[in-house]
């Protein structure tokens, strides 16, 4: 989505996510969370869309707090279909529902989603799809194609020569030392 670089500019929404969101890297569950439910919401539509109604749909899915959204059942599901500010697809809305339920059963396998992502990486964009096919549901390959760039997992987030790059780069060096220190505090507490 290299082409997002251009476009963003002059376009406030688009600004503020290509510069301070698209591409960096992230372990946080809920954030992972919310952009998949995201890519799932544009589906078929605007990325424009999404980012508007993004405030509505954090405020709708309970800030996308995996807990929270496995737990839905039928009156939520009709809550969701009622509530005219975000958007009202059934088949979306039972994907992001059922995704909840499929990373909360990650914490157990695989330490959680970021853990299951880092156990994957890298990998090619076709082996990609292939294996989020096989754990979520409603998983096209422009979907797994965005939600994995729009955390640097798969390259194409930015042009070459985009002002992003170099803050991306210290987001992942940091986030680099994070998880050696986050490996070595395990190491630590097993030893003990």
């Amino acid at each position: 989505m290299s082409w997002y670089c251009a476009y963003s500019r002059g376009r406030p929404v688009h600004a503020r996510y290509h510069d301070n969101e698209h591409g960096f890297p992230s372990s946080d569950e809920k954030v992972l969370f919310e952009r998949l439910a995201m890519e799932i919401m544009q589906a078929g539509l605007s990325w424009d869309i999404v980012l508007k109604k993004r405030k509505a749909l954090n405020l709708a899915f309970d800030g996308f707090r995996p807990d929270k959204v496995a737990a839905y059942g039928a009156r939520d599901i009709a809550r969701l279909l009622r509530d005219s500010s975000i958007i009202r697809n059934r088949r979306k809305i039972e994907a992001i529902i059922e995704n909840a339920r499929r990373v909360l059963a990650m914490r157990d396998t695989c330490g959680g989603f970021a853990g299951w992502l880092a156990a994957h990486y890298p990998r090619s964009r076709v082996a990609w799809v292939k294996l989020f096919r096989e754990r979520f549901v409603f998983m096209g390959s422009e979907i797994v194609n965005e939600f994995l760039m729009g955390f640097s997992l798969l390259p194409g987030a930015h042009r070459k020569d985009c002002h992003v790059n170099e803050k991306i780069r210290r987001a992942i060096e940091r986030k680099g030392r994070s998880d050696k220190i986050c490996a070595i505090m395990k190491k630590d507490k097993r030893n003990n």
